[in-house]
């Protein structure tokens, strides 16, 4: 039989905290609040809310969610805007010890109504969370187990159908423990005071790095303005952003010099790009490589690219294990290219309802990324492509990777897209898409006769592009599906 779920806090200010219990999320983001309540905790706008009234407002929705009769174990749906309330809301439904999932802004009507019937208990609206947080406050309980299922993380859906990872109370957990953080992050963190929380919570970037920032003693910033504005508007020390964003950022001449840290994932950045911002913004820039499946993976510090490390996504994190292997899960040899593996404590625990999908990546203990690279002598993680991006030009695999690597080696490109496309000579051709470095005007010849010189002739391109900006996904990642050609295949 389930314990008794224990105490937490009392809105009268009275405390009862058992030792050990505020481990498990949402706890020690609880414990941050109660310990200063007169500092502020979030900016939403030109709007304040202290540590001490957003722990009224988890108080308000605990008591009216478990009216709604949601207990450990429930799995809810969050379908609803960023705001102080809603993540108040999903505050209370962890502390419930509930499974919760937020739904991806952009999602259409039959998206979002297949994420409803796939088996929630219960759908939380704007409307909801403003009803639950207008009723009485109660007590804030912690409910979950540590095996229990904590959160659910739509993928972005970049590389086909979106998926759902899952981890548990254990796993998540590990991401608001200052005491379970490596040296790199504890050093990142030192830096938000400031964090600007500038994307859906939907997202697990900027839901772990809001708690994260609480945690820490700083100030989550969600604005009502577009973020180049709201860097220099709300004189953010912190945030995080896709490589695109920040490339566009930078071509504006955006004013970022006030940020202490900025976070790139979603995507490898270019070499070009991370060294062109830190010469505009000094040693700030940092880069995480990670999944929903596996949690952070490997972090670049401002001291790798000041040593010229820029071609790697970092190096990994102490309790990631990485494991280089060939397509029938075999180590290759150190130094050499293979797929990815990694063994962490952030680990899914699989995917939500899908055994069949999960089955294919997890293995006695260990997840398949399906990202290609190799560890390099400093122990640096490199990544070269994706097991499944890949191209058939004829009878032969090209992949998408290896030719993004060629074209944005080359000094006038600042990044590159490689997407395949139906053609009737080769059934599958080779479409480049190359956003150029500052300044610089890309010579499409040029780059087409790099490839073919450095991988194969089935891997040049049919066609390269030059392009200003790239499409972004609602993820914010880049959105390499829209580039993909839809008419008949043109040429360089």
């Amino acid at each position: 039989m389930r314990a008794r779920p224990r105490v937490l806090w009392r809105s009268t200010g009275a405390r009862a905290l058992t030792p050990g219990v505020t481990m498990l999320f949402p706890g020690p983001v609880l414990e941050a609040l109660e310990r200063a309540p007169a500092r502020p905790a979030i900016e939403h706008g030109d709007r304040v809310v202290t540590r001490g009234e957003l722990l009224g407002l988890v108080a308000r929705c605990a008591d009216g969610l478990r009216a709604r009769v949601l207990r450990p174990g429930s799995c809810v749906l969050v379908v609803a805007a960023s705001t102080p309330e809603v993540y108040a809301a999903q505050l209370a439904l962890h502390a419930l010890g509930c499974l919760v999932g937020m739904a991806r802004p952009g999602w259409g009507p039959g998206r979002l109504a297949e994420a409803r019937a796939a088996g929630f208990d219960a759908v939380l609206t704007d409307a909801e969370v403003a009803e639950l947080t207008a009723g009485s406050a109660g007590v804030v309980e912690l409910g979950a187990r540590p095996d229990d299922l904590a959160r659910l993380t739509f993928t972005s859906g970049s590389t086909g159908r979106p998926k759902a990872p899952v981890q548990t109370y254990r796993a998540y957990s590990l991401a608001y423990r200052p005491d379970a953080w490596p040296p790199p992050l504890k050093a990142l963190m030192a830096n938000f005071e400031r964090c600007l929380v500038h994307a859906s919570l939907a997202g697990p970037v900027m839901m772990t790095y809001l708690g994260r920032t609480l945690v820490a003693g700083g100030v989550a910033i969600i604005p009502e303005l577009p973020l180049a504005e709201a860097i220099s508007a709300h004189r953010a020390t912190a945030t995080m952003m896709a490589p695109p964003v920040l490339g566009g950022l930078l071509d504006e001449g955006a004013e970022l010099r006030g940020l202490r840290a900025l976070v790139l994932g979603g995507a490898p950045a270019a070499p070009s790009l991370l060294e062109r911002a830190a010469d505009r913004l000094g040693p700030v820039i940092w880069q995480g490589y990670g999944q929903a499946e596996a949690g952070v993976i490997a972090m670049l510090t401002p001291d790798d690219v000041a040593a010229g490390r820029t071609g790697a996504v970092g190096r990994p994190l102490p309790a990631v294990q990485v494991s280089l292997r060939d397509g029938d899960g075999r180590p290759v040899p150190h130094g050499a290219d293979g797929e990815v593996w990694v063994r962490s404590p952030h680990m899914m625990a699989g995917y939500w309802r899908a055994p069949e999908l999960t089955g294919e990546v997890l293995r006695d203990g260990w997840l398949r990324t399906r990202d290609l690279g190799f560890l390099d002598r400093d122990g640096l993680l490199h990544l070269t492509g994706r097991t499944r991006d890949v191209i058939i030009v004829g009878a032969e695999v090209c992949h998408a990777g290896a030719i993004e690597r060629v074209l944005a080696a080359h000094p006038d490109v600042e990044q590159a897209f490689v997407v395949g496309a139906p053609d009737r000579e080769t059934g599958e051709a080779v479409h480049a898409f190359v956003v150029p470095a500052a300044g610089r005007a890309p010579d499409v010849g040029v780059l087409a006769a790099l490839v073919p010189e450095a991988l194969s002739a089935a891997s040049a391109p049919k066609s390269i592009t030059v392009i200003r900006e790239v499409p972004l996904n609602a993820a914010g990642k880049p959105d390499k599906l829209a580039l993909r050609p839809t008419g008949p295949s043109a040429t360089r």
